[in-house]
């Protein structure tokens, strides 16, 4: 008879941690999910900027420095590493382009431009579609940081070496209204 006890109460302590890290690992993937969702809108952003800049560039050649800006800014936040220097490189990047979009105030020109109409149009699509996306993650990441401290879970959590995630955030001034002005 305490054999029997003594196997359900390890089969149940068994399932019980099977339970809590499947659920760890599928908020994990979420997590990650999450994660590549933003990627694809960054990079559907990062496609956009060329040909926004090539397009600006007939308008505004001599406007060299802040095309270069905008350029710099874009590989840098193509080659960040991790949430907290992508919304830093993703700062940076916004930046660059509201100074570019500063431009089509004095080309009178490029703002009746019907390509640069379009693809600024593109870029406020995919802008809203990153906002979406980083909320998400977050939303996530809170998910995943809240059951890997809490008990019983955190103690699975610890043995099988799940750490924190780090969030999508912004700084300074990218925590306000972008202010973009044509």
């Amino acid at each position: 008879m305490a054999i029997v006890i003594v196997i359900v109460i390890v089969v149940l302590l068994v399932l019980f941690v099977m339970f809590q890290y499947n659920g760890l690992v599928k908020l994990k993937n979420r997590v990650e999910n999450a994660w590549a969702q933003i990627d694809v809108q960054l990079r559907r952003r990062y496609d956009l900027i060329p040909n926004l800049v090539e397009t600006v560039k007939g308008y505004a050649s001599h406007e060299r420095e802040t095309l270069e800006a905008v350029v710099n800014a874009r590989n840098a936040a193509m080659n960040a590493q991790g949430p907290a220097a992508q919304a830093a490189n993703e700062n940076m990047l916004s930046g660059t382009l509201k100074s570019l979009f500063a431009l089509s105030e004095a080309y009178p020109d490029l703002k009746a431009n019907q390509n640069f109409l379009e693809l600024q149009e593109e870029l406020t699509s995919t802008e809203s579609r990153i906002a979406f996306a980083r909320q998400h993650y977050n939303d996530s990441v809170l998910g995943y940081n809240t059951k890997i401290e809490t008990v019983p879970a955190n103690i699975i959590a610890g043995l099988f070496k799940f750490t924190q995630r780090e969030y999508f955030e912004a700084e300074g001034e990218a925590r306000g209204p972008v202010q973009v002005q044509f």
